[in-house]
């Protein structure tokens, strides 16, 4: 099959520019053709233009895949009438032992020791293995964020640099940043994203779906806030597509975007409501901003932290200088920030302000 039968419409005057399913703007909106003509895709099958206050793009693989569409070969490369018909974009998958080889070197892991020193190295260690979270060699103590789908295969795994001590990723002198099936160059790899930590939620549908950008952010959040399942997109747009709201019908979900990118995620909301889903998305990090001024890019992780540790963190430094031995006792009974300060972060999250669409 010719890699480019379908492409985007070119431009020949306003006709060929639409009005965007996701933000209604006019004339932005460029739809998919097959040019061979054999199929007529729906309307909402195209890519707005406003791709930083819009960012919709639903391409004709994931219209196939949603619809269970299966493209019959082309005359140019047909094949025997009893062969399998060829399916579009199969999804290609990681070798499992990858991820369990990646499961051996917690200590070494910059984000583990990071995690570690403000909430215990137990409690660490069972979310690293509730999100099949490992280590990569390629930077000394890089993290993998495995995505592992809803049936347990594996899609990918993000590859990132943290500091181990101040849990920030590091962009320099360069974005530490990669992907496993880069890594490993397998030949003809189809990749199709999943959420990070997607595969959690077969375990109990009772419990809300909360969404943030980082992965990073969704383990923290799993740690202080367990009323709601946690899972990542893997930034402002990532795995946030149209491809991947089948796995989020018939469950409630709450979109916590990080500061700044609150109207791309309200946008997206919107068309998650479309899709049949029971979404809000929270205003918390918006309202809190309007008083207390935080840095861009602030998200639920940065407040989880700096509301639960930093003051108890700081003394209890300077008492293990003095005494190594306090350090020992500390993470054999995982002391942590007094319990009535986290019942009250839950529960300010459980009362917070929640924008329904």
């Amino acid at each position: 099959m010719n890699a480019f039968r379908f492409k985007l419409e070119p431009y020949q005057g306003s006709s060929t520019r639409h009005t965007c399913p996701a933000c209604n703007k006019k004339n932005v909106f460029v739809k998919y053709i097959d040019t061979e003509k054999k199929i007529t895709f729906s309307k909402n099958v195209g890519r707005c233009n406003r791709e930083e206050k819009c960012g919709y793009h639903y391409t004709p693989s994931q219209y196939f895949q949603d619809n269970n569409y299966i493209l019959p070969r082309t005359s140019e490369t047909s094949s025997p009438s009893n062969s399998v018909p060829e399916t579009i974009q199969s999804i290609s998958l990681i070798d499992q032992d990858l991820l369990r080889e990646s499961q051996q070197s917690y200590k070494q892991n910059n984000l583990f020791q990071f995690i570690g020193s403000q909430i215990g190295e137990t409690a660490t260690l069972e979310l690293f293995e509730k999100y099949k979270i490992g280590t990569s060699k390629i930077w000394e103590g890089a993290t993998i964020f495995w995505q592992v789908d809803s049936k347990g295969n594996i899609r990918t795994g993000k590859i990132m640099q943290y500091s181990p001590k101040t849990g920030r990723r590091i962009k320099y002198p360069f974005n530490h940043i990669s992907w496993v099936h880069f890594r490993i160059k397998q030949e003809d790899f189809k990749l199709k994203q999943c959420f990070f930590g997607e595969h959690l939620l077969k375990e109990d549908t009772s419990k809300p779906i909360g969404i943030v950008e980082s992965e990073k952010s969704a383990v923290i959040a799993a740690h202080y806030l367990k009323d709601y399942h946690w899972i990542a997109s893997g930034g402002k747009y990532g795995s946030l597509n149209t491809s991947n709201f089948k796995i989020l019908t018939d469950q409630k979900v709450v979109l916590f975007p990080d500061l700044g990118t609150f109207k791309t995620w309200y946008i997206k909301a919107k068309l998650m409501k479309r899709y049949g889903i029971d979404v809000r998305i929270s205003e918390f990090l918006e309202q809190l901003n309007k008083s207390e001024k935080l840095p861009a890019g602030y998200d639920i992780a940065d407040y989880l932290i700096e509301k639960l540790a930093p003051e108890t963190r700081h003394i209890t430094e300077q008492m293990i200088k003095q005494n190594p031995a306090l350090k020992l006792l500390i993470e054999k009974f995982e002391l942590t920030p007094d319990d009535s300060l986290k019942e009250e972060i839950s529960l300010n999250f459980s009362q917070q302000k929640q924008l329904k669409l």
